[in-house]
C-alpha cells in the first residue's frame, strides 16, 4: 500500500484543537513547548482556551493549525512507530499545509517553520487593505468554467481561481468589488452556490505580491533541507525535493493557485493508495473522495482517531 500523508490548511482551526492529545502524551506537550518558545508567545493557550476571533487571526492560525498536525504527526511516530521515510512515499498539504508537510518530512525545523507561518500569516494579512479584497466559493462548477466567470469579473481588476479544490468546488479571490460581480455572473449561469467566504484577506491571488515579497526575504533566510520524501507542491501539483526549488515554490506560492484537485490526482497516478490527513478536522479527507475515491482515507487528530487508527492496523 502505497501511502500519503496530507495537512490542512486554514478554515481547519477550532478551539480545543490538539488539547486531548497533548493530555495524553508528552510528545505533543513537547511541541506545543516548541513553538510557543519558538515563536516568544504562548500560542497554546490561545489553541487551547481561544476565544475563537483570537485563534482565526491569520497569523496565529496558521502556525496553529501547523502545530496541531506535527503534535498529531508526533504521536502517530511515538504510539505507531511509523517511520515516515519508510512508510510514506509523498507528503502534501493545503496552502499553509505545504510548510507543515515540509516540516514532517524533515526539510524545514519546527521553530523555524512556526516562524515562517507567523511571517506568512502577518504579511498576508497586511497585504490588503480591510475590505479591499474578498474571496468566494463557487460550488457546482468546474475549474474552466470558474476560470470563465472570474476573468468575465476582472473588469480591469484582480479576480482570479485561488484554490481548485475539487470537481464542483472552486475558490476566487481578488478585489471585493470584482469578486461580488463574479457572485451575479456566477447566480445567472446557473451555478449551483455562489457564496463570499469569511475571510481576512484575498488569498493566492496578485493582490497577495506585498507578502511574496516579505516571504521571498524571510525563506532566503530559512534553512531549508531536501525532504524525506517528495513533497507534491501546490502551484505545480507535482513532487519536489531540491531545497532551493522548494524555496522558490513557496514564493510563489503566496500568489499561486492551489492546484489541488491536480496533486490528488498526481498521487493516484503515482500508485498512491492510501492518504492519511494529520491534524484538525477532515476537510482534505472529504476533498479526496471527491477527487479520487479509491484511495483510502484514515484520520490522526484526536485520540479517537489515534485509537480507530490503531486498531485498523
Amino acid at each position: 500500500m502505497t501511502t500519503a500523508l496530507l495537512f490542512p490548511g486554514q478554515g481547519s482551526q477550532i478551539v480545543g484543537m490538539g488539547k486531548d492529545l497533548c493530555e495524553n502524551f508528552p510528545a505533543v506537550r513537547a511541541v506545543f513547548d516548541e513553538v510557543d518558545e519558538a515563536l516568544s508567545e504562548k500560542l497554546s493557550d490561545i489553541i487551547f482556551s481561544g476565544p475563537q476571533e483570537l485563534l482565526t487571526l491569520t497569523e496565529n492560525a496558521q502556525p496553529a493549525i501547523m502545530t496541531t498536525s506535527i503534535a498529531a504527526l508526533r504521536v502517530l511516530q511515538s504510539e505507531t512507530g511509523f517511520i515516515i521515510s519508510e512508510q510514506a512515499s509523498f507528503v502534501a498539504g493545503h496552502s499553509l499545509g505545504e510548510y507543515t508537510a515540509l516540516c514532517a518530512a524533515g526539510s524545514i525545523s519546527l521553530a523555524e517553520t512556526a516562524r515562517l507561518l507567523r511571517v506568512r500569516g502577518r504579511a498576508m494579512q497586511q497585504a490588503v487593505p480591510v475590505g479591499k479584497g474578498a474571496m468566494a466559493a463557487l460550488i457546482g462548477v468546474d475549474f474552466a468554467q470558474a476560470q470563465s466567470i472570474a476573468s468575465e469579473a476582472a473588469q480591469g481588476e484582480i479576480c482570479s481561481v485561488a484554490n481548485d479544490n475539487a470537481s464542483g468546488q472552486v475558490v476566487i479571490s481578488g478585489a471585493k468589488t470584482a469578486i461580488e460581480r463574479a457572485i451575479v455572473i456566477a447566480k445567472a449561469q446557473g451555478v449551483k452556490r455562489a457564496l463570499m467566504l469569511d475571510v481576512s484577506a484575498p488569498f493566492h491571488c496578485d493582490l497577495m505580491a506585498p507578502a511574496a515579497g516579505v516571504m521571498n526575504a524571510a525563506l532566503s533566510a530559512a534553512t531549508i533541507a531536501t525532504p524525506v520524501v517528495p513533497v507534491v507542491a501546490n502551484v505545480t501539483a507535482a513532487q519536489v525535493n531540491e531545497a532551493n526549488i522548494i524555496r522558490q515554490l513557496l514564493v510563489d506560492q503566496v500568489t499561486g493557485m492551489v492546484r489541488w484537485r491536480e496533486s490528488m490526482q498526481y498521487l493516484k497516478q503515482q500508485g498512491v493508495s492510501r492518504a492519511i490527513e494529520i491534524g484538525a478536522g477532515k476537510v482534505l479527507s472529504g476533498l479526496m473522495k471527491r477527487i479520487e475515491p479509491d484511495i483510502h482515507t484514515e484520520n490522526i487528530g484526536t485520540c479517537a482517531d489515534l485509537e480507530a487508527f490503531v486498531r485498523v492496523e
